[in-house]
Order: structure tokens, then C-alpha cells, then sequence
């Protein structure tokens, strides 16, 4: 019994790496597992003997504790901390301060134009030894080198040399959960909300600070809490000693908390019979909310606002404006250096303009007119989060107001977190869009950084794909997603290619034979899902409500909930006219832009039944028919996916059996529902268009009916 007592103790006392769950996921890109290669494990034991890091506050703490478990992580032995700075392969961390008396005048210059967030690591040497040198302007400055250098090491990089200087292209880079009081997550597949509100703020669980970590280590430096279809309670007195609770546990990694303002709250739980943002009462009932807010959470970052969109409440009900109900917020925010991220993403069936243009006409006409501490928060495209959309027009078209990109991590049109579906190419085409607000050059990425109109306040937001699920996002290829999220926000110049090959190293493995395989399933499957759901510009086909798989026949309701309002296929022909002929949508983009979409000729074949209803015998690029295009490019969408099977086929035995045969499972699962959208999709268009499939490809296995009927209950 004594015996079996021993080896329980020991056991729980093991490093987490060591434990049974080691690769089920939970442990992100953050693997710090020993370093297999023998060459370079050896490398890096001579190069690394001891570490320091100067100065104490909690954050410092955090660095130390992250650059200890790292170290003897990845070097498979105890690397001892030391205040001796006289040895030979020591790691020396701290503030420019913390390190006057071995920093020389080249590392305080370099220190200067990275601001309060950034780093620089150096490889040098300190009272005749050689050392590595992580310094920094502030305290988070060195937890966020300190992650750097891990990921050095984790990506198995040379030391002997380093010069590294890194500072965040974007000021506010937050994750945004769209997570119910109740523990749903609205267009969450990963499991429950991480917040368990019924326990806060008693107990606290462990993941909340793995949670921490994770976001740190890419960047992020916020977090809002709470669903954008806001619940007024959270900023009652009960809610707010939880979020505090939370607040407390951020902390020490740099990241903020932030809320959900529901804008009727002052009649929900204020008693108040109006929420009109001019109403005295209405701001005296906010300014005093954010003044309690502030007494539980002395750094809380501020407000995220979903307003008059989708049924929430807003300014509009009370004949005002955006701006005035921006500002109202922002002034009670202000003395507390709190700011406002106001959505942009409004529209209303009952405004007869085509949705894509709402956004726009409503919110250029007040450009200049929201305060300094405010951000309109705009999504990468009009519509709404589509596997494709071309960039949004409101892109460059507030040059005196601060706009933040708005990604969707959560995949709730590619697939959910079954569908392996690498974001970052997205994200990438996006944020090197050329809008040309400011002539040639005038890129998303430019306008989002504030580097275009030299703004002060810059941002990116992501909605949020993580959930309770052991491995954090369900799909374990949805930690990528979030990876590269937190890359992209602190440096949206950055490719998809090389996030990924970052992201491969951390969290499977550094055999090239794996990472070139991985690579390349990685970087093709966002375009292998565009080909079998939404090709040659098709959008918003899914189906109703839940958005599971394919819809293109919803034609009941509101009809810019409908696909018949986005795709408009006839007889003649199918796509939507958003050119000078039609919705006039071109229009709202900068003259090269709009020239470039207006014309059939030049618009691009990837968007092109955005802005163009074409003639289903319209000759494409290929020399097909636009009907046998789309066909072709459904069938290829399905065929890839099974490329990807076969790839994936090629990394076993390379990583763990665990993860090998769940997305072994998922790819399969991939492969059947892109069948069901390539059949559904191409049997309902065949109505329309009254031509055959063509014979080199095989017909589908059930009639229309079939994928009409289908019923699909209880999807997440």
C-alpha cells in the first residue's frame, strides 16, 4: 500500500508534460516537450546553463515561471535560476531599467521605437560570458520576449546569433467570446463557455490561467467576456465580483478584460424609463455604472457595443445616432482611459438597400464626429463572415475614425469544428487587400495598424473558437485558427505560410517530411471549402438558423435572411448585380476597386457572382460555361478533400496515435459533408439552370428532395 502511495505522489508531482492527457491537445502550441533532435537539444544545453530575469511584480513572475517550466521542458533537464551574471551560457531577462548595468547604448536605442509592448533578444555577452539577452521597455514587454524566445526554441531555431526586435503593429488585439450567462456560446463548437459563472468568484479554475498563457504567448492583451447579443446582468454588482475574479487571474499576462454593454441596461436593471443616449438621466446611470465597474476591475479596458442590429437595442430607437450612442459611453469610459468598440455590423430588412451597402451608408456620413477613445469595429466583409467575401468598403472610408477588423475565428460558415479549414489565408487576403483610399498601397492591413492616417489607436478583434472541449477548439486544427489570430493582431504583415510552419513546429512536430505535408492540406483547405460550399462568389446559402451545410433553397421570412436574396438564380442565370446596372454596392469602393469589380472582364473569378448575375452560359476563364464551372469547381472542392485524407495518411507514425485518428475521423467526416453540399448545391442549381452535369463527373447518389427534407436536430 505504502508502495502504490509512493507512486501516486510521484506521478502527480510530474510536469504536465509527463501526464496521461500530454497530447490530447490541451496543451496548445505550447508543448514543451523535449527536443528530440539530438544535435540541436546538445546546441542548445551548451548555449543555455542558468536564467534570470530582473525585477518583481506578478507579471515578472509569470515570465519566470514560463521561462523555468520552458526551459527544463524542452531541455529535459533542471535549469537552475541564478543571480550570478558572471556565467558562462546564461538567459538574462528584464526592463531596460532592471538591466542598466549590462545594457549598452545599441540595445537602449533599439529600445526606443518599440514602445511599451515590445522586446528585443540579443544574443551577446555580459562580464566576458556569453548570454542571451531578452529586454524590454515594460514588464509585459519581457513575458511577451520571453514567449518569443520559447517559440526559438520550440522551432528549433539557431541561437548563436540572435537579433530580434519585435513591438505590436496593433494597440488593441482582443478575443472576442460570444459566451451566454448560462454557458452557451452562440456559434461555439468546442464545448460549453469557459467561464463557469456559478462558481465564480470562489473558485478559480487552473485552465482560466492556461487560458491566460495561450493568449499571451501570441499577443493578445484582451478579452470580452461576454456575448455581443449583450445580457445587462453581467454589469450588475453580483456579475462584476466574478468578472473582477477573472480580471485578477489576466493580470499577470497582460490582458485585459473587457464587456458586453447592453444598451438598455439602464431600463433593465437601472429602473430608468428611457436609454436615449441624450437623456441626463441615461448618462448620469452610465457614467455611475463605469465608475463601479472601475472600483472592481481598476484596469477594465472598456465597452464592446452591438447596436440596432439583428433586434438589439440602440441609439436609433430613440431617433439618434451611432455617434451618440458611441460617445455617451466613451465620455463615462474616458477619465478611466477606457475605450468603445462599436460594431459596424448593422442592417435592417426593412431598409430596402441591398444589406451589403448598410453598413456604409450608415456610418461614413458620421465619420469624424465619434470621440478620440472609440473604434468602429468592422467585419472583414459586408455580409457577414462568408468563406468569400471581397474586403469591406468602410475599409479606408473613415479616414478620422479609428477602424478595427473584426475576423471570425469560430467557424460557423466553414464548417464548424468538424471541417479542417486553415484561416490565416483568409485572413491574409484580407488584410493585404489594396483599397487604395489613399492612392496605391492603401492596404486593409494599413488602415487596421493606424499606420495609414497615423492613428494612435489601432486594433484587431477575433470571435472566439475556444470552448470546454479538453483540446480547447474542438477541431484540433482550430488551434491554428487562434494561433494565427494572435500572430495576425500583432503584426497583420506577417503570411499565412510562415504562421503555419510556426504553428506545426509547436504543436506536432519539427520533421520536415510532417511539416511539408501538413503545410500544404493547411494552406489549400480554405479555398478546397470555397470549392464545395460557396464557389465563383457565391455567399450565404447555408441553412437556416444553425448554418449546418447547405441551404440554397431557404426562401421563407425576412428575405435578407434567405439565400434566394444572395444568389438569384433563374432561368437566365445566377449571381447578384452589384454594379452601376444594379444594387450600385461597386460604388462604395475607392475608383480602382470599383472599376475592377464593375467590369465582368476584370472582376476577379473568385468574386465574381458577388457583384455580377451572369448567364449561365457565360464563358469563363477556363473556356467552360459558367454552369459547367461551377459544377467542376463543387466536384474538385470534394476531390480535394479526399486529397487531404491521403496526405494526412502520410504523417502517421510521425506524431501521436491520439491526434492522428481524430483528425484521421474529422477529415472523413469532412468528406461526407462536402458531398452533401457538392449534391445539394449543384441538384438545386440544375433547376435553374436546365443543364446537364457534365459526364466526366459522377452523378449524385440522392435526388433534391432528399437534401431538402433533411432534418438536423440539436446542431451546435
Amino acid at each position: 500500500m505504502k508502495k502504490n502511495l509512493l507512486i501516486l505522489l510521484l506521478l502527480s508531482s510530474l510536469p504536465f508534460r509527463f501526464s496521461i492527457h500530454a497530447e490530447d491537445g490541451y496543451e496548445l502550441w505550447m508543448r514543451y516537450h523535449t527536443i528530440s533532435n539530438q544535435p540541436t537539444l546538445k546546441e542548445y544545453k551548451k548555449a543555455i546553463t542558468n536564467w534570470t530575469i530582473k525585477g518583481e511584480s506578478a507579471i515578472i513572475d509569470a515570465a519566470k515561471k514560463e521561462l523555468q517550466t520552458g526551459l527544463n521542458g524542452l531541455l529535459g533537464n533542471f535549469i537552475p535560476e541564478t543571480n550570478q551574471l558572471s556565467i558562462n551560457g546564461i538567459v538574462i531577462a528584464g526592463t531596460i531599467n532592471n538591466l542598466s548595468d549590462i545594457a549598452d547604448a545599441a540595445l537602449k536605442e533599439k529600445l526606443k521605437h518599440l514602445g511599451s509592448e515590445g522586446y528585443v533578444i540579443v544574443s551577446g555577452k555580459v562580464n566576458k560570458k556569453k548570454a542571451i539577452i531578452i529586454a524590454a521597455n515594460s514588464d509585459i514587454g519581457v513575458l511577451y520576449g520571453v514567449f518569443h524566445f520559447l517559440r526559438v526554441l520550440q522551432t528549433q531555431l539557431d541561437i548563436t546569433g540572435l537579433a530580434i526586435e519585435s513591438a505590436p503593429k496593433t494597440k488593441i488585439r482582443v478575443l472576442n467570446h460570444w459566451d451566454n450567462l448560462d454557458r452557451t456560446v452562440e456559434r461555439g463548437y468546442a464545448g460549453f463557455s469557459l467561464w463557469d459563472w456559478h462558481k465564480l468568484p470562489d473558485y478559480l479554475y487552473t485552465r482560466y490561467t492556461d487560458y491566460a498563457r495561450a493568449n499571451a504567448s501570441i499577443g493578445i492583451n484582451g478579452t470580452v467576456l461576454t456575448n455581443v447579443n449583450a445580457n445587462a446582468l453581467v454589469l450588475t454588482k453580483d456579475y462584476l465580483e466574478k468578472v473582477a475574479a477573472l480580471a485578477g487571474v489576466f493580470r499577470p499576462y497582460g490582458i485585459k478584460v473587457y464587456l458586453t454593454a447592453r444598451f438598455s441596461a439602464p431600463i433593465e436593471i437601472g429602473k430608468l424609463k428611457t436609454a436615449d443616449p441624450l437623456d441626463p438621466d441615461v448618462v448620469w446611470w452610465w457614467n455611475e455604472k463605469v465608475k463601479e465597474i472601475y472600483s472592481y476591475i481598476p484596469d477594465f479596458g472598456g465597452f464592446l457595443v452591438k447596436a440596432n442590429s439583428e433586434g438589439q437595442p440602440g441609439p436609433q430607437n430613440y431617433e439618434r445616432s451611432h455617434a451618440d450612442g458611441a460617445n455617451m459611453l466613451a465620455d463615462a469610459l474616458k477619465p478611466f482611459n477606457g475605450i468603445v468598440m462599436w460594431r459596424a455590423f448593422v442592417y435592417d430588412n426593412n431598409v430596402p438597400e441591398d444589406r451589403a451597402k448598410q453598413a456604409y451608408n450608415e456610418f461614413v456620413p458620421l465619420d469624424g464626429t465619434f470621440r478620440d477613445n472609440v473604434l468602429i469595429q468592422v467585419k472583414n466583409g459586408a455580409i457577414d463572415f462568408q468563406p468569400r467575401e471581397p474586403f469591406h468598403p468602410l475599409f479606408g472610408a473613415m479616414p478620422k475614425t479609428p477602424e478595427m477588423m473584426e475576423f471570425q475565428i469560430t467557424q460557423e460558415y466553414l464548417g464548424f469544428a468538424t471541417h479542417l479549414v486553415y484561416l490565416a489565408t483568409l485572413f491574409e487576403e484580407c488584410l493585404k487587400s489594396d483599397t487604395y483610399a489613399k492612392g496605391k498601397g492603401s492596404t486593409v492591413a494599413s488602415i487596421i495598424d493606424g499606420s495609414l492616417e497615423h492613428k494612435s489607436l489601432s486594433g484587431m478583434a477575433g470571435v472566439s473558437n475556444i470552448g470546454t472541449d479538453r483540446n480547447w477548439t474542438g477541431h484540433p486544427f482550430g488551434q491554428a485558427n487562434w494561433y494565427a489570430f494572435g500572430r495576425l493582431a500583432w503584426d497583420p504583415y506577417l503570411t499565412s505560410g510562415d504562421i503555419a510552419n510556426e504553428w506545426i513546429r509547436m504543436t506536432f512536430s519539427n520533421s520536415e517530411n510532417f511539416i511539408n505535408t501538413v503545410k500544404s492540406i493547411m494552406l489549400a483547405s480554405r479555398e478546397i471549402t470555397v470549392n464545395y460550399m460557396t464557389p465563383i462568389g457565391l455567399h450565404h446559402i447555408m441553412g437556416r438558423g444553425h448554418h449546418f451545410g447547405p441551404g440554397p433553397w431557404v426562401s421563407e421570412g425576412r428575405p435578407d435572411w434567405t439565400s434566394l436574396y444572395y444568389h438569384r438564380a433563374d432561368s437566365l442565370g445566377i449571381g447578384f448585380d452589384r454594379t452601376s446596372t444594379g444594387s450600385d454596392a461597386v460604388s462604395q469602393y475607392f475608383p480602382p476597386v470599383r472599376d475592377q469589380f464593375e467590369n465582368v472582364e476584370t472582376c476577379p473569378e473568385n468574386v465574381l457572382l458577388w457583384f455580377h448575375h451572369l448567364p449561365w452560359d457565360y464563358k469563363m476563364k477556363s473556356g467552360r460555361t459558367l454552369w459547367d464551372e461551377m459544377c467542376y469547381k463543387y466536384y474538385a472542392g470534394v476531390d480535394s478533400v479526399i486529397w487531404m485524407q491521403k496526405e494526412w495518411e502520410k504523417t502517421k507514425g510521425l506524431i501521436d496515435n491520439e491526434r492522428y485518428n481524430q483528425v484521421k475521423t474529422l477529415l472523413k467526416m469532412q468528406e461526407k459533408e462536402a458531398i452533401r453540399w457538392r449534391d445539394a448545391c449543384v441538384l438545386y442549381f440544375q433547376t435553374f439552370s436546365k443543364r446537364p452535369i457534365p459526364n466526366d463527373l459522377e452523378k449524385p447518389e440522392q435526388n433534391l428532395d432528399y437534401y431538402i427534407n433533411e432534418k438536423f436536430y440539436y446542431v451546435p
